[in-house]
C-alpha cells in the first residue's frame, strides 16, 4: 500500500512536470478578452509566452499543483479503494461510483490549489508581481476575501470533479481488461499507457465546459471589477458573449496534454515499482495509480 502511494506520487510529480505549460495555455486561452484576443491559439499562445517570460512563464504557478499533489493522491486512491471494498464488487458501476467519491472528496485541496495556481498563470510578466508563490496568493486571497475567497469556484470544481473521475476510473478499468493488462504481458507497459492516456481524455471530455466556468469564476476580478455573480450567471454571460465555442476554448490544449501527462505517470510509476518490487508486473487486481487534473490531474485537472 505504501508502496503503490509512493509510485503514485513521483508518477504524479512527473506528470505535472509534463502537462504544466499545456495547462498554462488553457487557462490564459479560457479567461482572454473576447474583444481584445491576445492569442490566436493554442500554438500562438505557446509562441507567445515563450518568447514574452521565457520558458519559464510556461511554469507559471508550478509550485501549486506540485505543493497539494501529495495530499490529493492520498485522498484519492484512498478513498476510492476503500470505496470499491465498501461496494463489495468490482463492477464498472462501482468503479465510477469509487472514482467519483474519490473526486469529490479531494475537491477540499484541489479548488484552493486551482485557485492559486490559475492566478499567478495569469500574473503579468515585466509587471510588479501581485504575489511571490502559491502560498502568498492564499495568503492575500485570504486576507481580502476570507475563506470564501479562498474557496472560489467549489461548486464548479465539484461539478467537474465528481463525474470526471467516475469516468477516469471507469474508462480505465474497462479499457485494461479490454487490452487483456495480464502481469508478465511484454506488452503490458504500453497497455497500460494507453489505457491511462485515452482513459485521461475521455475524463476531460466528459466535463470541459465546467472546467471553462471554473477558471473564469477563479480568475474574476483578477483584472478589473468581478462580473459574474455565480456559476449561471458565468455560463449566461460568457454564451451571450462568445456563443458555444467558449465552452471549448482551451480544449486543444488540454487534450494534447492528457496522453503524455498519463504517459509520464504510468512510465514513471512503472519505474518505481520495478525498481523498488524488482518486477514490471503489478500484483493482479491492484489498480496502478494514475495521475490525479485537473485536469490535474491531475487532473482530471491534473488528469
Amino acid at each position: 500500500m505504501a508502496l503503490d502511494f509512493l509510485a503514485g506520487c513521483a508518477g504524479g510529480v512527473a506528470g505535472v512536470l509534463v502537462g504544466h505549460p499545456f495547462d498554462t495555455v488553457k487557462v490564459r486561452l479560457q479567461v482572454q478578452s473576447v474583444e481584445k484576443p491576445q492569442y490566436r491559439g493554442t500554438l500562438h499562445c505557446f509562441r507567445s509566452i515563450v518568447k514574452q517570460e521565457s520558458v519559464l512563464g510556461l511554469y507559471k504557478g508550478l509550485g501549486s499543483p506540485l505543493m497539494g499533489l501529495t495530499f490529493i493522491n492520498a485522498l484519492v486512491f484512498g478513498v476510492q479503494g476503500n470505496t470499491l471494498r465498501a461496494l463489495g464488487r468490482d463492477s464498472p458501476l462501482n468503479q465510477f461510483l469509487a472514482g467519483a467519491a474519490a473526486g469529490a472528496i479531494q475537491c477540499v485541496i484541489c479548488c484552493p490549489m486551482e485557485l492559486a495556481k490559475t492566478r499567478l498563470q495569469l500574473q503579468d510578466a515585466g509587471a510588479a508581481r501581485a504575489y511571490r508563490g502559491s502560498l502568498d496568493c492564499l495568503a492575500q486571497t485570504y486576507r481580502r476575501e476570507g475563506v470564501r475567497g479562498v474557496n472560489r469556484g467549489m461548486l464548479a470544481t465539484l461539478l467537474r470533479e465528481t463525474p470526471s473521475f467516475g469516468v477516469y476510473f471507469l474508462a480505465y478499468d474497462v479499457l485494461t481488461r479490454a487490452l487483456g493488462c495480464e502481469p508478465g504481458d511484454r506488452l503490458l507497459v504500453p497497455k497500460l499507457l494507453l489505457a491511462g492516456g485515452t482513459a485521461g481524455i475521455a475524463s476531460w471530455l466528459s466535463t470541459y465546459p465546467v472546467d471553462v466556468v471554473k477558471s473564469r469564476l477563479q480568475a474574476d476580478g483578477l483584472r478589473g471589477a468581478p462580473r459574474y455573480r455565480g456559476i449561471l450567471d458565468c455560463v449566461r454571460q460568457s454564451y451571450q458573449a462568445e456563443g458555444w465555442r467558449v465552452f471549448t476554448r482551451g480544449l486543444a490544449s488540454t487534450l494534447l496534454r492528457a496522453f503524455p501527462v498519463n504517459a509520464a505517470t504510468f512510465a514513471t510509476v512503472t519505474v518505481v515499482l520495478t525498481y523498488v518490487r524488482g518486477e514490471e508486473a503489478r500484483p493482479e487486481g491492484e489498480a496502478v495509480p494514475a495521475a490525479p487534473a485537473g485536469p490535474s490531474l491531475a487532473q482530471p485537472s491534473s488528469l
